[in-house]
């Protein structure tokens, strides 16, 4: 389950395993809305498949699983000593967080829970985990604060929206590297993203806009294979 260290780790993904499709589409749209690249499981074996394909950084893992129990779940996920997991489960007594955390968990949250401080507990995790995600990004006039999600190009704001703020930030990760349209769409819009790569040209084309780049100086189109920020 080792995990490929190319540039899939500037994503950041989170793998939810849990049973409860409510609990699962609610976490879903909630971290999606937060800016993660989000896949699911509802058991073991659906979770070990997700981590070779979509290679999580962290997982938010249930422990009241059907068959295989949570924490034996863990123990094989953490043979991977680069992947993070916070437990979730209803259960609050002090033995079964002890018992979680002692299978190398990095944290425990109890159901019924506070989304924001699930997301909190996550975004703590991944900072101790993963140096540098909340880093500000510069390239030229451009300034990305990741942690603020705020953008101002020569000092002044700019107003993006949730996609064209995570395109401008796969730029500013890779500045002068010529990333390809496919490549765009995975990161951008997701694995699971039954879309066209017409929409990456479409948002390239607000993002033009809204930087200023009327003669594509900035996002240099490198035809038949994708895009390019020179700064």
């Amino acid at each position: 389950m080792a995990r490929d260290r190319g540039l899939e780790t500037e994503e950041t993904r989170l793998l939810v395993v849990d049973d409860e499709p409510h609990i699962v589409n609610f976490l879903r749209m909630g971290f999606s809305y937060e800016g993660f690249k989000v896949a699911t499981a509802a058991n073991a074996d659906e979770a070990l498949q997700e981590v070779d394909r979509f290679h999580p950084h962290l997982v938010v893992l249930d422990l009241m699983l059907p068959g295989t129990h949570g924490l034996e779940l863990a123990q094989r996920l953490l043979r991977d000593p680069d992947l993070a997991i916070v437990m979730l489960t209803a259960k609050d007594q002090v033995s079964d967080r002890i018992a979680g955390l002692n299978t190398g968990a990095d944290d425990y949250v109890v159901k019924p829970f506070d989304f924001d401080e699930l997301v909190a507990r996550v975004r703590a995790v991944l900072r101790r985990r993963i140096p540098g995600q909340n880093e500000v990004l510069r390239a030229g006039a451009i300034t990305l604060d990741q942690a603020r999600r705020e953008v101002t190009v020569d000092g002044r704001p700019l107003d993006l929206t949730l996609k064209e703020f995570e395109l401008l930030r796969l730029f500013l990760q890779h500045p002068r590297r010529v990333l390809p349209r496919h490549l765009i769409l995975d990161r951008v819009w997701g694995y699971n993203f039954y879309g066209s790569e017409n929409n990456v040209e479409v948002y390239i084309g607000y993002l033009r806009k809204k930087l200023g780049d009327e003669e594509h100086r900035i996002i240099e189109t490198v035809r038949g294979v994708g895009y390019r920020l020179n700064v």
